[in-house]
């Protein structure tokens, strides 16, 4: 059974998880001042993230936005839920090919300290929201 029922569950859940990771700026200052913009794709449920770094405060737009982006990132939801709870390794994931790709990979460091913000404040969001394993 899939962890996110609908998009808007996982749309609310990441709006929490962003807000509480841009309270403390300087845990995600390499990414807002990285200049990209990452489209974060997710299947089951499909939804879509934007974060845009070009300057801070961190913007995070929800739902298919136009666009390009310099990186764009696709996978399950259930598998994101599985990274940011320690439960899979990013790592592991991007090399088996569960993680999709497609643009610049090497401008994607900028996003390791966004990510590890999130891998922080997720957990408890989601135990709160009954997000399981």
């Amino acid at each position: 059974m899939a962890i996110f029922q609908s998009d808007q569950q996982l749309y609310d859940i990441l709006q929490l998880v962003f807000a509480e990771v841009t309270r403390n700026p300087t845990h995600i200052e390499t990414f807002t001042q990285s200049n990209l913009v990452i489209r974060l794709r997710t299947q089951q449920p499909e939804a879509e993230v934007l974060l845009d770094g070009r300057q801070p405060p961190l913007e995070v737009f929800y739902g298919v936005r136009p666009g390009k982006a310099n990186l764009e990132i696709a996978m399950t939801a259930d598998l994101l839920h599985a990274i940011w709870t320690s439960a899979v390794s990013a790592h592991e994931a991007f090399f088996s090919g569960q993680i999709k790709t497609r643009g610049n990979l090497l401008k994607a460091a900028a996003l390791l300290d966004l990510f590890y913000a999130c891998e922080q404040v997720y957990p408890p969001i989601a135990a709160a929201h009954g997000l399981g394993a």
